[in-house]
């Protein structure tokens, strides 16, 4: 049976495992595009790609002959599509505000992508500010709708919904594959952190997170000269 959907991007869990977790968690069935079949999509003139874009993650969804790319655009289709935004208008409009924190962490993170590398210097000062408000951000989502470190959602839902799962990709992958950034989590999110492993356990996510790393290797995280650079930074702190 054909796969549901297509996921272009590179083989590191990054930005990836977003729409990994929400695929996994809706039962969905998706390809990982091989590199060299992303390469060439990616550097074909925008006339000939099927939607213009800049980079991955690029989304085909078979079905629906839609290609999609940006992260926050691809995780709102799919929650919409799998029923995983809450009915609220409220609770969507801050479940998109969720998604754009957690790219915004990305950004962060990754200086932009790699455009700088990290120096120590740059590094212990978003380690010391930065980092722990984001933490804190979205460890105050959390508590204001009942969240703990024993049980409950971001938004207060029964159920996880989109905000969780791109909550749970987000520090769960981050301090999975840099651990040093595990402590940090637990001291300023310890309900976020909680809910991130209880998410990231769930039956489908944790197959698919043995399945990826089986395939893929389990130690990259953003991938190139940038997570070179992180890992520098951290291993002298």
């Amino acid at each position: 049976m054909a796969a549901d959907y297509t996921l272009y991007y590179w083989p590191i869990p990054f930005r990836g495992h977003f729409i990994r977790y929400v695929l996994a968690h809706a039962g969905a069935s998706w390809e990982e595009a091989p590199t060299e079949a992303l390469m060439a999509l990616k550097e074909a003139p925008a006339s000939e790609q099927p939607t213009p874009f800049m980079a991955p993650p690029f989304l085909h969804d078979h079905g629906a002959g839609l290609w999609l790319s940006q992260l926050p655009a691809i995780l709102a289709y799919l929650g919409q599509k799998h029923g995983l935004l809450p009915e609220a208008p409220e609770l969507r409009a801050l479940t998109l505000k969720v998604l754009g924190d957690a790219n915004d962490v990305l950004e962060e993170v990754s200086c932009n992508c790699g455009r700088e590398m990290w120096t120590q210097e740059a590094w212990d000062d978003f380690a010391e500010s930065r980092l722990p408000r984001w933490m804190e951000i979205f460890e105050e989502t959390g508590r204001r709708h009942g969240l703990t470190v024993g049980g409950g959602s971001l938004l207060g839902t029964d159920a996880p919904t989109l905000a969780d799962l791109a909550t749970a990709a987000l520090w769960v992958t981050m301090t999975e594959r840099l651990p040093a950034l595990a402590p940090l989590l637990d001291t300023h999110a310890p309900a976020v952190a909680a809910l991130s492993r209880r998410v990231a356990d769930t039956p489908r996510i944790a197959e698919m997170r043995r399945d990826f790393d089986r395939r893929f290797g389990g130690s990259s995280y953003c991938g190139g000269h940038i997570e070179a650079s992180l890992r520098d930074v951290l291993a002298a702190d």
